[in-house]
């Protein structure tokens, strides 16, 4: 039988902050003995970040073995107002959630949060808190040199840079950027939507989805200065009503892929890393067949390989697998797999490559699921944890 965090079991209900104590935790009701804890050097701690409510009360984090992909007890790192998506310092010892909050300090504006980390337990400590200078922002980014947070403000429709100084801490917004316009769809885009914010591999370029403009906004980005200037051209259009969600970028740089929410799309680009430049080069849908009330995408990764794409699909409930051509970065689809439970809102594959962790939001749980070096195709792995409301999965080497 499976457990909801926080309650009563086998292992120590403080698991969290005494170190983990590690133990099975499966919906499908195998591997519920308690086990011996792993080498630390074999674990990762993973953070999901939530929406709170009754249920939850902010960043969960639990211990997941990364060569049997055995999965620890959830317990709560950390209490936030809904930290829906997490970053973590390039440096790993600091952490940084969005709050998807419309006022902060009796003002308008959403919140980002610097917490420290407890590499051994999984501790949270609150460092700080800024305005993210726009309401609810939804996505975070931290650059490779670990000097700035770059944050994506939905309700806002603004992007906003704050420098992180050396001790993990937050300072106020050295950049921002208010979108204006909006798009073809009077309910969904009578404005701008920004939400996401992804820095290119050289760290020049910060592309930002919004999902109210139906554009893909490219910015020059000095993470010395900590500023966004518009590069020229500052936008690349997508197809009206598509809705553009969040955005990767191949490991080999010269491909990128945008998750469109509303048309259930994934638009593949050929990427100029010296210009900052996108061209697109195919559109395919996300879905086996048409899109229904009720349907639309969340997240998309590629594996670390670049050999396949993943992408969510709420409603449907399913990730949908693509493999890559790496000769023209254009996709062909695999397989549409169940997520096992309501909400895809996020999803992430571990640094090996061999496991992907789905966050099903409205069913309170985080799958596993086994990946084939070969195809790409998903197969269950028999390992559920229950965590209130998942929206966001991230991955840290434990000590």
């Amino acid at each position: 039988m499976s457990r909801k965090a926080g309650e009563g079991s086998n292992c120590l209900k403080s698991t969290l902050l005494i170190g983990f104590a590690f133990c099975a935790l499966a919906a499908t009701g195998q591997n519920t003995q308690p086990v011996a804890a792993a080498p630390a050097g074999n674990d990762y701690l993973v953070y999901a970040g939530t929406y709170t409510g009754a249920k939850s009360k902010g960043i969960y984090a639990f211990r997941m073995n990364r060569g049997t992909g055995l999965l620890g007890s959830p317990a709560l790192a950390g209490e936030a107002v809904n930290p829906s998506f997490l970053a973590i310092h390039p440096s790993n010892r600091f952490l940084y959630a969005v709050g998807e909050v419309s006022k902060f300090q009796d003002r308008p504006g959403g919140v980002l949060a610097a917490f420290s980390i407890d590499g051994e337990t999984g501790k949270l400590t609150l460092i700080n808190q800024q305005s993210s200078r726009g309401t609810g922002p939804c996505f975070v980014t931290v650059d490779r040199t670990g000097k700035a947070a770059l944050v994506a403000n939905y309700g806002g429709g603004s992007v906003a840079v704050l420098p992180i100084e050396r001790d993990g801490s937050l300072k106020e917004a050295s950049a921002f950027v208010q979108h204006t316009g909006s798009g073809v769809n009077p309910q969904r885009q009578k404005e701008p939507h920004a939400h996401s914010i992804n820095l290119d591999a050289g760290n020049r370029f910060a592309v930002v989805g919004d999902l109210g403009l139906d554009k893909l906004l490219v910015y020059r980005f000095d993470a010395a200065k900590g500023t966004l200037e518009p590069n020229d051209p500052p936008f690349t259009a997508l197809k009206p009503g598509a809705g553009p969600r969040h955005f990767t970028f191949h490991p080999g740089g010269k491909y990128a892929y945008c998750i469109n929410e509303m048309h259930c799309t994934v638009t593949a680009f050929k990427y100029d890393a010296k210009g900052g430049v996108l061209h697109e080069i195919q559109t395919v849908s996300t879905l086996p067949g048409s899109v229904e009330s009720g349907f639309s995408t969340a997240e998309v990764r590629v594996h670390p390989s670049g050999k396949f794409l993943y992408g969510s699909n709420r409603g449907h409930n399913s990730i949908a697998v693509f493999k890559i051509d790496q000769a023209s970065g254009m996709l062909t689809p695999v397989e549409h797999e169940s997520t096992q439970g309501k909400t895809p809102r996020n999803f992430n594959i571990d640094p090996s490559g061999k496991w992907l962790l789905a966050a099903n939001q409205n069913s309170d749980t985080i799958v596993l699921f086994r990946i084939d070096p070969n195809t790409g195709a998903l197969t269950p792995a028999g390992q559920t944890v229950e965590v209130p409301s998942p929206v966001c999965v991230k991955f840290l080497p434990a000590r």
